[in-house]
């Protein structure tokens, strides 16, 4: 667990104190200004969105902006300090941690659907990928089909090992489907050959090959399973801590600074092996950004692939 603490630069420090203490707060934001604690939760893996580098530190473009938001937060509560104490989460516990009040907010690589919403809120969308699979360009591996009767991997907790499986039975592929804890684990079960293939947002796939022994040896399917926007996870019901988080994301989404940060995990050499991802702005996350939207509904970002289209019609 790691602790930072954001100091305060408040202009005009005791005429705001004095209409914060007029306000009566609720919810996380209660809990916050009671504790003086922001908690994030945060990912080992999720490159470049949430992880831990070479000395042990959790960054990413995700916590970079939960750190937007811890600082409006700050200013909102009229706190001279924020201590910000980072939680590790995995896909199966960052829901749970969000719903007990654990954590306040998940800063990961969190996909925001219908069935989520039903136990957790989303912020406006921070990033739009796609669903696909990673395997060995040795294997040859180029469709959903070519992977009938073969053993896969995704991780567990995420959208994706549940789309997986819910196509492995329509179409009737006859795939042996495992969990791995994690987004390491589930790589380098592929990278041994325990799995053909691993299932999982594309730029999460990206990040893990680029880092791997041997890049150049995976290979990510063109065809696409499904739209995935990702949101950061945060309480359901609570909206007046979802406004703030909403309005803070939205100002860097309308400014220069997003193109900074996003420059900083996408297009340039991150951490810690100096690594460039070169993956530009897509169509979709420009669209988002100048018209930010919480929406679940993949209609909301791009066409549909069609495996999503036909898994949809059937819940």
């Amino acid at each position: 667990m790691k602790l930072l603490k954001l100091a305060g630069v408040l202009v005009g420090a005791s005429v705001l104190m004095g209409s914060v203490h007029a306000e009566e707060f609720s919810g996380r934001l209660k809990k916050i200004k009671d504790s003086g604690t922001l908690t994030l939760g945060v990912r080992d893996s999720s490159i470049p969105f949430s992880y831990l580098d070479d000395k042990q530190s959790y960054q990413g473009y995700s916590i970079d902006l939960c750190l937007k938001a811890a600082t409006a937060i700050q200013k909102k509560l009229g706190l001279t300090s924020l201590n910000i104490k980072m939680v590790p989460v995995t896909s199966a516990t960052r829901i749970p941690l969000i719903a007990n009040g654990t954590t306040d907010i998940s800063c990961d690589s969190a996909t925001n659907n219908m069935e989520r919403q039903k136990q957790v809120s989303f912020s406006v969308t921070e990033f739009v990928t796609a669903n696909r699979f990673l395997s060995k360009k040795a294997a040859n591996l180029k469709t959903l089909d070519d992977l009938k009767g073969k053993t896969i991997v995704s991780t567990s907790g995420t959208s994706n090992l549940k789309q997986i499986t819910s196509l492995n039975t329509e179409r009737n592929l006859g795939m042996n489907i495992l969990a791995a804890k994690d987004h390491a684990e589930a790589f380098l079960m592929v990278e041994t050959g325990r799995a053909a293939a691993f299932v999982m947002d594309d730029i999460l796939l990206a990040g893990l090959a680029a880092n791997s022994k041997a890049p150049g040896d995976y290979q990510i399917s063109a065809e696409a399973l499904s739209v995935e926007p990702y949101g950061l996870i945060l309480p359901k019901g609570d909206d007046a801590f979802k406004k703030v988080v909403d309005d803070a994301l939205t100002v860097v989404y309308k400014g220069d600074e997003i193109k900074k940060i996003y420059g900083k995990w996408f297009t340039s050499p991150i951490p810690p092996k100096g690594i460039n991802l070169n993956v530009p702005m897509s169509k979709e996350l420009l669209a988002v950004l100048a018209k930010p939207t919480d929406s679940g509904e993949p209609s909301a970002y791009a066409v549909v692939p069609e495996a999503q289209k036909k898994s949809a019609g059937k819940k």
